[in-house]
């Protein structure tokens, strides 16, 4: 009995793609980069178990601080979606996280005058009082977890990790001007830094 035609090139894909991985496997490479990329996922795992400790200690989550943050430190009114974006979530997920914080009273939602369906999000005097201490102790945690690294040493971590960073942004946004996007990032982390001081 004869393989259909449509069976014979699934075959010959599927053992094109087994050749490319046993072929990665092999690989020195593939094992470097298999390690660093768990030692990435780890780091960041880790870094926001620390950091949901100590803003825990100021009545915030770690989610509630990145919003607080994005808008304390945006030069214009600020939306949902424009929390979205700055932080790289859903506006679906960020809107529920916005409703848990006008809740618990730290945030109030306006009408904008000129464009009713537009609503602004603001921070509530009680978030002010809970940002300025979370603040200051979230810098000197960074400022601790960074001090093992010489000056020169951080400026090498940085490049490496905007290295990676450049390849998935090419990943997420095919035929977008990534240098433009990483501008716009740098921009907005040098604006957010320097209110944080």
């Amino acid at each position: 009995m004869s393989t259909p035609a449509s069976a014979t090139i699934v075959l010959k894909g599927t053992l094109k793609v087994e050749e490319k991985l046993n072929m990665m496997v092999n690989s020195k490479d593939y094992s470097l980069n298999m390690v660093l990329v768990r030692l990435v996922y780890l780091t960041n795992a880790r870094l926001k178990t620390c950091l949901d400790g100590i803003l825990k200690g100021h009545g915030l989550t770690t989610e509630q601080y990145t919003v607080l943050v994005t808008i304390k430190y945006h030069d214009v009114p600020v939306t949902i979606t424009d929390i979205a974006r700055r932080t790289e979530r859903t506006t679906n997920s960020v809107s529920m996280l916005v409703d848990r914080m006008v809740k618990a009273g730290l945030l109030r939602r306006v009408r904008d005058k000129s464009d009713r369906r537009v609503v602004n999000v603001f921070i509530t005097s009680k978030a002010e009082s809970a940002l300025k201490p979370a603040n200051i102790a979230a810098v000197e945690f960074f400022q601790q977890v960074m001090s093992p690294l010489s000056h020169e040493e951080a400026h090498t971590f940085v490049g490496l990790f905007k290295m990676i960073n450049y390849k998935l942004l090419e990943y997420l946004n095919p035929g977008a001007d990534i240098e433009g996007i990483l501008k716009n990032d740098s921009e907005r982390s040098a604006y957010s830094y320097k209110q944080l001081k």
